[in-house]
């Protein structure tokens, strides 16, 4: 499976799972955006643009993450996908 198909599935899993698990997004996000830096409580990803959307996760209650986090994962994933796009056809 290739980078855009993991990407496709990883936005389509997120946008119908209302209860994502902290290590599952932890591991989406290091998957697409590298390693994070710690800062306290928060796990801190570099994205390839300035500003939002940011990654900056913590973690819920029952190992979950918080839904608004998810939200803002999902909106970088787009992003993502959407520069990842027009690069291709750039080409």
């Amino acid at each position: 499976m290739g980078r855009n198909e993991l990407l496709e599935k990883a936005i389509e899993d997120m946008s119908f799972d209302k209860q994502v698990r902290f290590s599952q997004l932890l591991k989406i996000c290091e998957q697409f955006f590298g390693n994070y830096r710690v800062s306290g409580s928060h796990h801190i990803f570099k994205t390839p643009w300035q500003g939002d959307p940011r990654i900056n996760l913590q973690k819920g209650k029952d190992k979950k993450a918080k839904p608004y986090q998810v939200q803002q994962v999902l909106n970088a994933l787009r992003k993502l996908r959407d520069l990842e796009e027009d690069k291709k056809n750039e080409q």
